[in-house]
Order: structure tokens, then C-alpha cells, then sequence
């Protein structure tokens, strides 16, 4: 019986190592990757946990232990469950009309060409572009230390060279989190006289606390979705949880 379990959460470990491969290591992989480790461990040695946890149970801190862990554990899992709920709905909130300014969110640049979920958002952007003549698009992202130079104008020059003219184009290149992208670019619009609904390009599992950011600014978005790599989506999924959680709470600390 405990075959197939242990098979599943070996799985899910082996798809949280494969981001280490390509130098991708996060909150996100380091979560999934050992609490799929621990489950893998559970199953493998199941009559040894459960007599350590029988033996737990003979005792009164035993007990409270046990019972805490479990709470953590029930609370860790419902909390996921919303966030990911609420993460599913803001993938696609297409805008109802073309009276919209697009906002790629930036994200690495690779020795001056976009990295491979960068070039997934700029051809979603590219999509929507070339068929909405009309629109104009913010690309949002400044230059870090190991980039030689900014995400705003390596994607200007991707989306240019795809056949977007200059003229729609117009770029925030100082911001540095997704925070500064949405603030900076909604000052660029204001200034350009561009439509004040924006609709952000992002990867899927970034929409919810991206558009969470952009409605506290005062802006209403929208969201057109990039597609994320299977092996990438787990670990930026559980990654954004974080997130959502750092950014809800400190919220309502502040």
C-alpha cells in the first residue's frame, strides 16, 4: 500500500531538484524539495514513524508536540489551498477591450538576450501586440549587477525586433522589484497620457500578487498569462506563496 505513495512523493522530489540543474535554486525548490524529501523518507520507513510518534504520545509534551506539528501542518496546507485558489483566478483576466496599456514585468537577462521565462513573456506580449495595433506596452525592469544591461531595453529590443514599432514601446528601466515595476510604470503612463487600465504580461503563478500590488497603487488590471515550464511551475508556484504571504502580512503590520 505504501508503494504507490512513495512513488508520487519521490516524483514531486525529483521534479523540485530538476530547477538545480539550470542553476535554479529558491525558497520555492528548497520547501518542495525537502518537505517531499521527508514525506519520500515517511513512507520508505513508515513502521519506524509510527512507533516514534506512538512513543511521542505516551507523554504529555509528546502529545503537544504531536498536536502542534499536525496543526502547522493542517493551517500550512489550507492556507496553500486558498493561495493557490486565488492564484488560479488571476491567470487569465483577459481585458474586455483594447482602451489598455500592457506592462511586461521584467525578469533575467543572459549577457544581453532574455533569459528563457523572460522571452515566454515578451512572446505573449508580442501576441497580444501584433493583434491590438492600437496598444501601447511599458516594458518594466532594471539593470542588475551580473546584467550588462537593463531588462527594459533588451525587451524593447526583442519586441522591436519581432516587428513592434519603437513608437509603442516605452521603457522603465529603474526598477528592481515587482513592487518599483508597477509603481514606475504607472507614472510613466500617467505622464505619456496612455489608457490608465493596464494589463500586466507575467508569468501565471506571479499574477496574483502582482495585480494585489497594482490595485494598491489604484490601478485596475489586467492579466494576460506567460507560459511557465513544467519543471520551473512547482517551484515558482510554492516560491510565490511565500510571497503572497510576506506581502499580506506586511500589510497588515503596516
Amino acid at each position: 500500500m505504501r508503494v504507490v505513495p512513495t512513488l508520487i512523493s519521490f516524483i514531486i522530489l525529483i521534479i523540485f531538484l530538476l530547477p538545480l540543474t539550470s542553476g535554479i535554486i529558491n525558497l520555492g525548490n528548497i520547501v518542495g524539495a525537502s518537505v517531499s524529501g521527508a514525506l519520500t523518507a515517511v513512507f520508505i520507513f513508515y513502521g519506524s514513524f509510527s512507533r516514534f510518534v506512538s512513543h511521542l504520545w505516551e507523554s504529555t509534551g509528546g502529545r503537544v508536540l504531536v498536536c502542534t506539528v499536525s496543526a502547522l501542518v493542517i493551517i500550512s496546507i489550507a492556507a496553500a489551498a486558498v493561495m493557490s485558489f486565488f492564484m488560479l483566478r488571476e491567470m487569465h483576466d483577459i481585458p474586455p477591450s483594447t482602451d489598455t496599456t500592457v506592462v511586461v514585468l521584467g525578469c533575467k537577462v543572459r549577457n544581453g538576450v532574455p533569459s528563457l521565462m523572460l522571452r515566454r513573456r515578451l512572446d505573449t506580449a508580442y501576441g497580444y501586440l501584433s493583434e491590438n495595433e492600437e496598444v501601447c506596452v511599458v516594458v518594466s525592469g532594471g539593470q542588475g549587477a551580473d546584467e550588462i544591461i537593463s531588462e527594459a531595453k533588451c525587451m524593447r529590443d526583442y519586441l522591436v525586433g519581432r516587428g513592434i514599432a519603437t513608437e509603442r514601446i516605452y521603457m522603465e528601466d529603474k526598477s528592481t522589484t515587482t513592487d518599483e515595476n508597477l509603481r514606475f510604470s504607472h507614472d510613466i503612463i500617467a505622464r505619456e497620457g496612455l489608457p490608465a487600465h493596464i494589463t500586466i504580461v507575467t508569468d501565471g503563478f506571479h499574477q496574483l500578487r502582482s495585480d494585489m500590488k497594482a490595485k494598491k497603487l489604484g490601478m485596475e488590471a489586467y492579466n494576460i498569462s506567460a507560459h511557465t515550464p513544467w519543471w520551473l511551475a512547482p517551484t515558482y508556484w510554492v516560491r510565490e506563496w511565500f510571497g503572497i504571504a510576506y506581502y499580506t502580512a506586511r500589510d497588515v503590520i503596516s
